[in-house]
């Protein structure tokens, strides 16, 4: 190679130029026909470092099913009002911490909102049906006494 130029010499092959990182294929906005993988939800990463035991990294999901446990246990104790009162509010924390967490590993079943929703109006309605169960309710609503009364009939 000369040094003035930087070309090869008369004899001397020509250097191949590294080849050009290869453009990935546009992909297309359309769903597959055939699918591979599960996308996961949003917010499903480790709720702890990857580093810490497994337990540790899915402490919201540990935590809601703890309290739905235990609220369980107090109901087979014969304590069904608190128990089910229990699992009302456990399930509203669920809610509470896919909502305040960025991460709650496998707490998260779907979207945010659809989770925040299951979660939330399933625990709020176990706890008001709870309340109001009988006998000696703590929660009177009177519309809803009228209705149970219309439909059984």
């Amino acid at each position: 190679m000369t040094a003035e130029a930087g070309e090869p010499a008369a004899g001397e092959p020509r250097p191949v130029p590294p080849a050009a990182p290869a453009r990935p294929a546009r992909k297309s906005r359309r769903f597959p026909l055939i699918t591979r993988d599960t996308a996961r939800p949003e917010g499903g990463g480790r709720a702890a470092p990857g580093a810490a035991p497994a337990p540790a990294r899915q402490w919201p999901l540990l935590a809601v099913m703890g309290g739905v446990g235990l609220g369980l246990l107090i109901v087979a104790l014969d304590a069904f009002r608190a128990g089910t009162v229990l699992i009302g509010l456990s399930l509203l924390a669920g809610a509470f911490l896919r909502w305040a967490l960025p991460e709650v590993g496998m707490l998260a079943v779907r979207s945010r909102f659809t989770d925040l929703l299951t979660y939330g109006l399933l625990g709020a309605a176990i706890v008001l049906l709870s309340l109001m169960a009988q006998p000696d309710p703590w929660v009177t609503i009177p519309f809803l006494d009228d209705v149970v009364h219309f439909t059984v009939r």
